[in-house]
């Protein structure tokens, strides 16, 4: 029987335990749960000139689906969590989740705290097929990654989501997690023990995902649960209203979610990244319409002008 997916963070924070125990990078191997042809693991090479192997799970589709939803998640980033999203989207939608660098089987093994160096890196993800559209979701503390990755790559981001953003002002769950992690550097798994580096030392870099979100000329979307005690709705609202951005922010308050979006069923995360995915119009040709022109009035031997009233008994007709 299949392994069940970690759940919530202790069970999360224990997978990774295991996984770093048993010498693995994978914290809940897909591959005993969903065959190749649903899910399945690719690689790329980081760009930047960084040169690092950038690991992701993928779906596979035979033909280029119109859009693709590229996923940068968040501290620790594990695309294994977006397993079972992976598995329950539909056919005409694709998705690639990755292991950004510094995690799980992505390099280099050391954090990478700039998010400027990652957003140049994970760079590569964002090409699409010939007529394909991406939308380009961040969660967690890959929100601000992914706001520098559309400023730096204008055309190729149709549409920007923000997922239970982390900027910079940890709920209470989330302090309590990092002053012990912080406490334990150097005995925590390494995947935990980057995450604490790259959290505790993001709020000084937020000017450039402000500066970014200002700058970015495609719909953003903001969706946040409302018992996010890990990223507060409160701050997330508030960069919200203070950013000034070419396009307003549409943002999505969820009943009830809490910082895992992608733990509960997948059908509602994916309905949630469908409402951020403008809807098909039918686009039909018609003739352009031409002004009405009036005939000429000309006179006739009946007395009446052509196209017009009658003016009257006529008066005499030449011979």
């Amino acid at each position: 029987m299949p392994r069940k997916r970690p759940r919530g963070v202790l069970a999360m924070g224990w997978a990774c335990i295991e996984a770093a125990a048993n010498g693995r990078t994978e914290h809940a191997p897909t591959s005993a749960d969903f065959p190749e042809t649903v899910v399945r693991r690719t690689s790329f090479t980081a760009g930047g000139g960084h040169g690092w192997r950038i690991s992701a799970l993928e779906t596979p589709r035979e033909t280029p689906a119109p859009w693709k939803i590229v996923v940068i998640t968040g501290a620790p980033s594990w695309a294994e969590y977006w397993a079972e999203t992976l598995a329950e989207l539909p056919k005409d939608r694709e998705m690639i989740v990755v292991d950004r660098p510094g995690y799980a089987g992505s390099e280099p093994l050391h954090p990478v705290t700039d998010i400027r160096v990652q957003a140049e890196a994970l760079a590569p993800v964002l090409r699409a097929a010939r007529g394909q559209k991406v939308l380009l979701v961040g969660q967690s503390y890959g929100a601000a990654i992914a706001s520098i990755m559309a400023d730096q790559n204008p055309g190729k981001v149709a549409g920007l989501v923000l997922l239970s953003g982390f900027f910079g002002e940890a709920g209470p769950t989330a302090k309590w997690l990092l002053d012990m992690g912080s406490k334990a550097l150097k005995v925590i798994p390494r995947d935990l023990r980057n995450a604490v580096i790259e959290v505790t030392g993001q709020r000084p870099q937020l000017r450039h995902a402000k500066r970014a979100l200002a700058r970015v000329n495609v719909p953003i979307h903001m969706i946040h649960g409302d018992k996010d005690d890990f990223a507060p709705l409160e701050v997330a609202e508030r960069l919200a209203a203070e950013t000034v951005t070419r396009r307003p922010i549409r943002v999505v308050r969820t009943e009830g979610a809490n910082h895992f979006l992608n733990d509960g069923p997948a059908e509602q995360l994916i309905e949630a990244l469908e409402s951020c995915i403008p809807a098909r119009t039918s686009w039909t040709f018609r003739w352009p319409k031409l002004p009405a022109i009036l005939p000429a009035r000309l006179p006739n031997p009946m007395g009446r002008a052509l196209g017009g009233a009658s003016r009257g008994p006529a008066g005499p007709v030449p011979v």
